[in-house]
């Protein structure tokens, strides 16, 4: 047990850091089984082990790592024609994002964000399954600049991608993890800019990407046997919970 703290960053204990791992597996299968949850989940978990100075950058390192894997083992069903132009708009967004000052309080964001996510979710929004290039590059450029702020465009990320898949769960699923994994990358890339220290958590960001990789194999098994109407209802359900909690989270904020 000594030997594996020597592996782990300082306050992390041995018992914790092989919950996160085990967890790891499972999150990662939660998203690649639905195209969402598992990233929160996640994030939700560490928040109880994890300093908060460290929070968000090794919950992206490991996010990015799950995403990557997710990407590459279900690579024959990504979308290039929109996972291109989505990863063009992440770039854009992210450059413009570090230029902007914005007025309205995180409370406030979360709750219009949440609303959004609602509305987009149970009710077809009329020409968005029908963007051009331009137009989804538009649409992760300001994606980007959210997730800067807020840090919850997964579940907004699928929503908008269920209007434009409406009948491929499996291209779905691959290609949201093609787009987030530009957007986690993105982060790495401003944290590591801004100095965190990754090094000190590489041992324990390794294993855990290394499980989620196991859990997206498992997780990917699953979606091949769900039923397209199957997936779509759990789907549209978990992207609903996941946005009525940033409602909620928004709403106690203010108060």
């Amino acid at each position: 047990m000594e030997a594996i703290a020597g592996w782990l960053p300082e306050h992390l204990g041995a018992a914790p850091a092989a919950l996160l791992v085990v967890a790891s597996f499972f999150t990662s299968a939660l998203t690649a089984a639905f195209g969402v949850g598992g990233g929160l989940a996640m994030l939700a978990l560490m928040g109880l082990f994890v300093p908060v100075a460290a929070l968000i950058p090794v919950h992206g390192a490991v996010q990015l790592g799950s995403n990557t894997g997710r990407t590459w083992h279900q690579r024959a069903n990504v979308r290039m024609d929109i996972a291109l132009p989505f990863i063009a708009g992440s770039l854009l967004g992210a450059f413009v994002g570090a230029f902007i000052v914005v007025q309205l309080p995180d409370a406030v964001l979360k709750i219009v964000l949440g609303a959004f996510i609602i509305a987009i979710t149970w009710a077809k929004v009329p020409g968005i399954g029908t963007l051009g290039k331009l137009g989804m590059a538009a649409a992760s450029a300001v994606l980007a600049v959210v997730t800067m702020l807020v840090g919850a465009t997964g579940p907004l990320l699928s929503s908008i991608l269920a209007q434009i898949l409406p009948d491929d769960r499996r291209a779905l699923v691959a290609t949201h993890g093609a787009a987030m994994t530009v957007q986690h990358g993105l982060k790495i890339v401003v944290f590591g800019l801004a100095g965190f220290a990754f090094w000190q958590w590489l041992p324990l960001i390794a294993i855990m990407v290394v499980s989620g990789f196991l859990g997206t194999v498992f997780g990917t098994a699953w979606l091949d046997r769900i039923p397209e109407a199957t997936f779509r209802k759990w789907f549209r359900l978990g992207i609903t919970i996941l946005a009525f909690d940033l409602l909620r989270r928004g709403l106690m904020d203010l108060l």
